[in-house]
């Protein structure tokens, strides 16, 4: 509108043209019915009158016609914004809970905002996102079933959203969960983050029984106008791994180092695809003794990897990686295939004992696999032994239990690692059948120097021997720890006063040099 009209004398003038404008229709209205009349009475007699009229009914139906029509139509408008609405809705929202979700977390903040929101004087405050994990929930499904894991679940949103503004609180899918929170400072922060902990660590009665979860929580602020809300979500995300990487109820706010550990592991998990499918992880070998009469009775396969720069990765880094990113199968399978072609090359009555990682005992045909290895490099199974530690018979007992059972069938030896350092060893023998036992390291370093340990090695040797199975001392790096127990009576021995794990070529000369130093006594 130009800027004369939005004065006042121009409102005026304005209003002066559409009084005049009002008048001359009326006027022009009154005309016309006057001509109506005069035609209607010159052509009477030619029906003319009811043209008229007629054209009267005509016109006041159309009009009445219209007004119906305006009014479907409002209705039909309202009935599809009501659907939209509603399908906006559930796309935005979990079906279970009834929380958003992260696509309208994603929503949340538009891309652009003036002063003059009412939203925006809220999000000028500081603005920090909590990510909150649940922890042990597979086993709350497991104990309750899945209809009361959805009813753990619900419970959880509710007491989350009794701390964090129901509107704040997303539920990102699964047992991860999103709390913006504003106005908080430092150390209300990491006070809110217990408060959620507390809240979400609390018993639950589901079906009868009291269930408990833990959880992890990361949180970080967001920088306001410098970034999207999603990124500030992402290193949240990144603090709450690096919080359940210290156990269960942990809480710890975002690092920068946590982005850079993250970085290094992406490109180290890119190394270790590479290194797979080049073959370059390789098996080495730590002899194992028997100590009755001090031959080579077996040898341990250790992974070792040194990559492209020749820097030397540690097993429990790369196998981590390769259990969290599907890759542990076919490591599995590689350096399985290798160390049977290896020990093919050792007198018959030495065994390969090979470790089995935890998730791959819940994969139903490890037994089929490892068969199928054999087979394929001539390996009888006697010779092979799997060593499995108590946390990998834990997460799944029925199919460990079925895949055990295979095992032994086929004549595979079955040896249970890191024994005494889980907390159901002598459940886990009473379930299970073991050819072996390997009593912990940390139990051999301090066992002359405390009487406690010594004595908790004596019942593990006197359990083996009461089950009939054998039981091997690990981490031997003293000669009086080989001494005591020598006199305590453990079956084999295994740690750096033997030898450290060495390549496949040097296997064979070991195990001769050995064999003529117990020949010239």
């Amino acid at each position: 509108m130009p800027v004369f009209f939005q004065s006042r004398a121009g409102r005026q003038c304005l209003l002066v043209m559409a009084l005049g404008v009002t008048l001359w229709l009326v006027g022009a209205i009154l005309e016309l019915d006057n001509w109506l009349v005069a035609f209607v009475s010159a052509y009477e007699n030619y029906g003319a009158d009811k043209l008229v009229l007629a054209l009267g009914i005509g016109g006041t139906m159309s009009f009445v016609y219209s007004i119906l029509r305006i009014v479907d139509l409002r209705k039909e408008m309202e009935l599809r914004a009501g659907a939209q609405a509603k399908a906006d809705w559930t796309a935005t929202h979990d079906h279970l809970t009834k929380l958003p979700n992260r696509y309208a977390f994603e929503r949340k903040v538009p891309p652009r905002r003036t002063k003059t929101d009412v939203e925006d004087d809220e999000w000028e405050r500081n603005v920090t996102i909590f990510s909150v994990d649940l922890d042990g929930f597979k086993k709350v499904n497991d104990l309750v079933g899945h209809n009361g894991g959805d009813a753990l679940l619900i419970e959880v949103a509710k007491r989350i959203c009794a701390i964090g503004n129901a509107d704040c609180v997303y539920r990102f899918g699964g047992d991860e969960f999103v709390v913006v929170a504003l106005g908080l400072s430092s150390k209300h922060e990491e006070r809110f983050a217990r408060l959620l902990i507390q809240a979400v660590t609390r018993p639950i009665h589901i079906n009868g029984f009291a269930v408990e979860v833990g959880a992890s929580v990361g949180y970080d602020r967001w920088e306001q106008g410098r970034e999207p809300l999603e990124d500030a979500a992402h290193r949240a995300d990144l603090a709450m791994y690096e919080a359940k990487a210290r156990g269960p109820n942990h809480q710890m706010a975002f690092e920068a180092s946590m982005q850079d550990k993250v970085a290094k592991r992406a490109t180290l998990e890119s190394k270790l695809r590479v290194a797979i499918q080049r073959k370059a992880i390789r098996p080495f070998y730590q002899p194992l003794i028997d100590l009755r009469n001090g031959t080579v009775c077996g040898f341990e396969a250790l992974a070792r990897w040194t990559d492209e720069d020749g820097v030397t990765i540690p097993p429990p880094v790369f196998i981590g990686i390769a259990e969290e990113t599907g890759l542990i199968t076919e490591l599995f399978e590689d350096l399985l295939a290798q160390a049977c072609r290896d020990a093919l090359t050792w007198h018959d009555q030495i065994t390969l004992s090979f470790n089995v990682s935890p998730v791959q005992m819940e994969d139903k045909l490890l037994a089929s696999r490892i068969f199928k290895v054999l087979s394929a490099n001539g390996l009888p199974p006697h010779r092979l032994e799997i060593e499995i530690t108590e946390n990998g018979l834990i997460q799944d007992p029925a199919v460990a239990a079925i895949i055990l059972d295979e095992l032994h069938d086929a004549g595979v030896r079955i040896a249970l690692d890191d024994f005494g350092t889980g907390y159901s060893s002598l459940a886990q023998l009473a379930r299970f059948r073991f050819d072996k036992i390997k009593i912990d390291k940390s139990f051999i370093a301090t066992c002359r120097d405390d009487e406690r340990q010594e004595k908790i090695i004596r019942a593990m040797l006197g359990l083996g021997r009461s089950l009939n199975i054998l039981t091997t001392a690990e981490g031997i790096e003293e000669h009086r720890q080989l001494g005591h127990l020598l006199q305590l009576g453990c079956d084999v021995g295994q740690g750096y006063l033997f030898g450290k794990a060495m390549p496949a070529e040097e296997t064979r000369s070991f195990v001769l040099t050995r064999e003529e130093t117990l020949a010239n006594g």
